[in-house]
C-alpha cells in the first residue's frame, strides 16, 4: 500500500503536480496488482451452451460436429463438459463457414461492395456511458465473428485501458495521435494493435492526443483540412475490418469533429435526466453548426444512422421513464428501442475494466447478470440490424 502522508506543496502548481504524482503512483500500483504478473488481460472461457449461442447453433449441432471431427475438441474439457476459448470459437467459425451452404452464416463479414462501417459514439457530457457502450459493442461484434477496430479519441485513454493496454503503466508505443498528427504521421497499420480479445484490435490513445487540438488550430490548411485526417488514417486499414467504433472525448473539439467527418453513423448515448438531456441539446446545437462549417469547407457528411441510446436506464424510476418517453415522442425512431440498463453487474465489471461479456455468470447474482447481458445483447443486435441495412442485407 502507498503510505498516506499529508500533501506538502504550498503553491497551487506544485500542489497539482504532487496530487498528480500521487494519483499516478496509486493507479500504477492498482493496475500492477490487477494485471500481475505480466500486466496483460486474458479472456475467460465459454461453456458449451454459451459457445453454441455465440455460433448461432444448437447444442445438438455442436455435439454432432465434434463427433464427426468437423471441429476439434477444445483444450479445456472438465468432467465431460467443454469450455472454449474465444480463439477456438473464432477458428470454429472459419471451419464451419467452409462447409456452410450459406455464405456468411458463421462469418458475417462485409463482402465486396459493402462499405466499412464507422460508428462514432459522442456526447458533450461525461458519464453518458460512451466508453462503456463502445467496449460492449466491440466485444459483442467480435464474439460474433466481425473484425472490429476500436479507435480511442479520448486523451484520457479509458477505452485503451479496457482493451488491455494501460497508458498508466509504461505504455510508450504508437497511438492514434501518431497516425493523424501533422508532422511525419505514421501509417495507421503501425498504430493498430491486436488485443487479448480475438477479432478486436485497438488504435490506442494517450494524453499526447490532446496536442491534436492545439496543432489543428495552428496548422489550418485548406488543402489538408483537419477533418480529413481520421478518415484518411482509417482508409489505410479499411480492408482489414468490418466495423470501426470511435470513442470520442466529452467535448466538441477538433478530434470529435474529425471523427464525425470519418463516421458512417453516429450514436449519441445519454442518460434520462433533464440535466443530461439539456447538455445533449446544447451539444447537438453546436455539432450542427460545426457540421455546416465543415460541409462548406468541402466535407461530405452522409450518415446511414443517427441514433440516440438511452443509458443508465432504470425501469422502476418514474421520472427517468417519463423523460425517456419524452425523448421517444420527440424523436421517434431516432431513439434506439434497446436501452442500456443501470446495473451493478455492468458497474462492477467496468471498475475492473471489463465488459459484461468477460464476467463469469456464476460469480454474481444470475438474475442481475442476465438482465445486464440481455440489455447489452439487445443494443448490439439493434446496431447489427442497422449495419446489415446499410450493407443492403435482408
Amino acid at each position: 500500500m502507498i503510505p498516506v502522508t499529508p500533501l506538502t506543496a504550498d503553491r497551487p502548481s506544485a500542489l497539482a503536480t504532487e496530487i498528480s504524482e500521487r494519483l499516478n503512483s496509486a493507479i500504477r500500483e492498482h493496475l500492477l496488482a490487477a494485471f500481475a504478473p505480466d500486466n496483460t488481460k486474458s479472456l475467460r472461457t465459454f461453456a458449451a451452451p454459451e459457445a453454441a449461442e455465440l455460433l448461432g447453433v444448437s447444442g445438438q449441432f455442436m455435439r454432432k460436429v465434434h463427433s464427426e471431427g468437423t471441429i476439434p475438441e477444445p483444450k479445456d474439457v472438465r468432467s465431460g463438459r467443454r469450455y472454449y476459448t474465444a480463439q477456438e470459437l473464432w477458428e470454429a467459425r472459419e471451419t464451419l463457414e467452409k462447409t456452410s451452404r450459406k455464405q456468411g452464416r458463421y462469418i458475417p463479414r462485409r463482402t465486396e461492395g459493402e462499405k466499412l462501417q464507422v460508428w462514432q459514439l459522442m456526447n458533450f457530457k461525461g458519464g453518458s456511458s460512451k466508453s462503456t457502450t463502445t467496449i460492449h459493442l466491440a466485444h459483442f461484434f467480435a464474439l460474433r465473428g466481425y473484425r472490429v477496430l476500436a479507435v480511442d479519441l479520448d486523451p484520457q485513454g479509458s477505452l485503451t485501458s479496457m482493451c488491455g493496454i494501460s497508458p498508466e503503466i509504461e505504455f510508450d508505443g504508437l497511438t492514434i495521435y501518431d497516425a493523424i498528427r501533422y508532422e511525419d504521421p505514421v501509417n495507421m497499420a503501425d498504430v493498430v494493435l491486436p488485443t487479448y480479445f480475438p477479432g478486436l484490435s485497438v488504435a490506442p490513445s494517450r494524453l499526447v492526443l490532446s496536442e491534436f487540438e492545439t496543432e489543428s488550430a495552428v496548422h489550418s490548411n485548406p488543402d489538408h483540412p483537419f477533418f480529413t485526417r481520421i478518415r484518411n488514417a482509417l482508409a489505410q486499414v479499411e480492408d482489414e475490418f468490418d466495423l470501426v467504433l470511435i470513442d470520442s472525448p466529452p467535448q466538441l473539439g477538433f478530434l470529435t469533429i474529425a471523427g464525425m467527418a470519418a463516421a458512417s453513423s453516429l450514436l449519441v448515448p445519454l442518460t434520462p435526466s433533464m440535466l443530461d438531456v439539456s447538455s445533449t441539446a446544447q451539444f447537438l446545437e453546436l455539432a450542427g453548426a460545426y457540421m455546416a462549417v465543415i460541409e462548406d469547407a468541402g466535407a461530405t457528411l452522409e450518415y446511414d444512422s443517427f441514433k440516440f441510446l438511452i443509458t443508465r436506464d432504470e425501469p422502476t424510476d418514474v421520472p427517468s421513464q417519463q423523460l425517456a418517453s419524452f425523448m421517444r415522442a420527440l424523436f421517434q425512431d431516432r431513439v434506439m428501442s434497446a436501452t442500456a440498463l443501470k446495473s451493478t453487474a455492468i458497474s462492477d465489471a467496468t471498475m475492473l475494466k471489463q465488459s459484461i461479456y468477460e464476467v463469469v455468470r456464476s460469480e454474481m447474482t444470475r438474475a442481475t447478470y442476465d438482465r445486464a447481458k440481455n440489455s447489452m445483447d439487445a443494443i448490439g443486435s439493434e446496431v447489427e440490424q442497422m449495419i446489415h441495412q446499410a450493407w443492403g442485407r435482408s
